[in-house]
């Protein structure tokens, strides 16, 4: 009968354990590179002037960063991966969502799905070959990217930018400083077409 007592006490012990270190947990914290919307937004919003359709292909990003948490090189060059932040979505489609919202902002475009039959505009691809961040440093996006216009004369720009941004040492100044980075690469982008 003892045996059996201490057999019971291990097992919820064990159970209160494992309930414990659950409980321990750090809450998940989702992180977007799309800016909060703010009515300074909205009221620098383009001029009623023809809108500037863009069919922005799927973005690329590396293998490295291609997943939810978040990795970060350390200052000793090595990679973590922190599980408690994560982008709210995928991070090649929260990088498109991005640019195309910054570039309907700025440059008054719209996205080719919603302009079926479209006469004119352009069709840009972007590759993300660095995505990086540094913890308390700085935040990096490499990017190469091409621009085809729809229509004849057909003109084809393809440039490549290299952004950084510095930032702090937690995670929304991260996140933050990720987010001017994307705004820039859209401006550039924006800028040429």
């Amino acid at each position: 009968m003892k045996a059996l007592g201490t057999a019971s006490l291990i097992a919820m012990a064990a159970v209160a354990a494992t309930i414990a270190g659950c409980a321990s947990q750090p809450p998940v914290r989702f992180h977007s590179l799309l800016p909060a919307v703010s009515s300074a937004a909205a009221a620098s919003a383009p001029a009623a002037t023809a809108p500037l359709v863009i069919e922005l292909g799927p973005v690329t990003v590396p293998a490295a960063v291609d997943q939810p948490q978040w990795v970060l090189r350390a200052g000793d060059d090595s990679l973590r991966v922190l599980e408690g932040e994560r982008w709210v979505a995928p991070l090649r489609d929260e990088l498109r969502a991005a640019v195309m919202a910054r570039l309907a902002e700025r440059f008054n475009a719209v996205d080719a799905r919603m302009q079926p039959g479209a006469a004119s505009g352009w069709r840009v691809r972007i590759e993300v070959q660095r995505f990086e961040s540094v913890l308390g440093r700085e935040a990096w996006i490499d990017a190469a990217w091409s621009a085809t216009s729809v229509a004849t004369p057909v003109r084809t720009v393809a440039c490549t930018s290299h952004l950084h941004e510095t930032a702090g040492s937690d995670a929304p100044s991260i996140a933050a400083a990720h987010r001017r980075a994307v705004q820039r690469l859209a401006d550039q982008i924006g800028e040429r077409l």
